[in-house]
């Protein structure tokens, strides 16, 4: 963790990363805390680590078992994706089984929708590109709207036939494959992190590997991610500064237990500090492959306890729920945006999130629809290009505008743990990636 996000309330036991995604967390099925503390058991896989050990278990020789996979929309959609391509999925709740195809989809042709999910929606047609067929791609309204373009550039520079069918750098599109030979690319990352994950993930499927320089890069540990996973399924990924370079490489098929997602248990970690109590996240420990886990150290400066072991993270809050005023970037963990400007309201002094211009291209404006629902709260805010300073204010009850966005939902549920009367205009996107957060929400308001 970087010195910005660091601080003497965080307490961290046990750096070692070994068995970092295969060791099983020790569990206390519904064991409330004696000191009045919440542990969240049932916290759903990581999204970004099941959208990549679907795309590499796809890709490699064998036949690979998932263990606690997410299952929510993106992700199922993602696997829904696959099984359009050809590729053969057994799915069970808490185990996924894929039979991979280095050579690529099974079929010469498909249809594929990506709903709303990203990961899906960027992934799937560099997959598909490494395959013989053509292969048509579309995605919802939602989706429709973010970019690919550094995609579609990238996928072209090599050689591919890539169509975009209305909006150039937009679903629809059509990949007309024939096998990507491979060579050198440069990639502009800046937007959004998936650009490059998804071409380190095709690497080992070229015919001559693939070398990429990147130019701009944001949410940087997502690619850490990456490229720890890529290792897990036997394929490593030599860097030198902003140059990576990947292998021809088979893949070869593993059993792969997934993580809690990080990015969720931000939700119930700022739950904590908010009320002053403490919850803890088991599983999520201090081997986590995410870097959003680092949102609990921009609570420790607000003044929260921060305990991270080798097994889980516990967040307690300072009495009554005390929150100091901080500037903090988050460029890198910037899907927490929204967790932090939820809770901004109730610091003791003005809360600057900075570095985070990405976050205006995801499900919607992030930026812009938590300024809106902030002051629809009655909390005064000022808004720039790529920061919010949120001041201090005691919040009204709402009626939330979600955009769509699960992110904007659970993070102004939160809000309403200390002001009754906050609603949610979209209550139900939040089953893009944690359908069972407002049973979760309802678990810790009546702790």
């Amino acid at each position: 963790m970087n010195n910005e996000l660091s601080s003497p309330h965080s307490e961290r036991h046990s750096e070692g990363r070994n068995e970092r995604h295969n060791k099983r967390p020790r569990r206390s099925d519904g064991e409330r805390l004696s000191e009045g503390g919440y542990r969240f058991e049932d916290a759903p896989g990581s999204k970004s680590i099941t959208a990549r050990a679907l795309f590499l278990a796809a890709a490699a020789r064998g036949t690979t078992v998932l263990h606690k996979p997410l299952v929510a929309d993106d992700t199922v959609g993602f696997a829904e994706g696959l099984a359009t391509l050809g590729y053969r999925l057994d799915r069970t709740p808490d185990r996924w089984t894929v039979q991979g195809r280095p050579q690529g989809p099974a079929t010469e042709e498909a249809a594929v929708f990506c709903r709303d999910g990203a990961t899906t929606a960027r992934f799937l047609p560099v997959l598909a590109a490494a395959g013989h067929g053509v292969f048509h791609f579309d995605a919802s309204a939602q989706m429709r709207r973010r970019p690919l373009g550094p995609i579609t550039r990238a996928l072209r520079a090599l050689g591919v036939t890539v169509i975009h069918e209305e909006r150039e750098g937009h679903h629809p599109l059509t990949v007309y494959a024939d096998g990507i030979k491979g060579g050198h690319v440069t990639l502009d990352a800046g937007l959004s992190s998936q650009f490059l994950t998804a071409l380190l993930l095709v690497g080992p499927l070229t015919e001559r590997g693939l070398t990429i320089t990147v130019t701009d890069l944001v949410s940087a540990p997502y690619v850490d991610i990456t490229l720890a996973m890529m290792e897990s399924f036997g394929v490593p990924v030599h860097r030198d500064g902003d140059t990576f370079t990947v292998p021809a490489r088979p893949y070869t098929a593993t059993g792969y237990r997934v993580e809690p997602d990080a990015s969720t248990a931000s939700y119930v970690l700022a739950a904590a500090a908010l009320t002053g109590r403490r919850v803890t996240v088991p599983g999520l420990g201090s081997g986590s492959l995410q870097g959003d886990l680092r949102f609990a150290q921009v609570l420790a400066r607000m003044g929260a306890q921060v305990t991270l072991t080798e097994d889980d993270v516990s967040v307690t809050g300072a009495p009554g729920g005390r929150l100091a005023g901080i500037t903090v970037n988050m460029r890198d963990i910037s899907d927490t945006m929204p967790t932090l400007a939820a809770i901004a309201p109730f610091a003791d002094g003005p809360v600057r999130i900075e570095d985070v211009h990405n976050t205006r291209i995801k499900e919607c404006d992030r930026l812009e629809a938590c300024a809106e629902n902030l002051r629809a709260l009655g909390v005064p805010v000022r808004l720039g290009p790529d920061w919010i300073e949120i001041h201090p204010a005691r919040p009204r009850p709402a009626h939330i505008a979600c955009h769509g966005d699960h992110r904007i939902a659970m993070a102004f549920g939160i809000t309403g743990l200390r002001t009754p009367g906050i609603t949610l205009d979209d209550p139900g996107c939040v089953k893009k990636t944690f359908p069972g957060f407002h049973r979760t929400l309802d678990d810790l308001r009546n702790r």
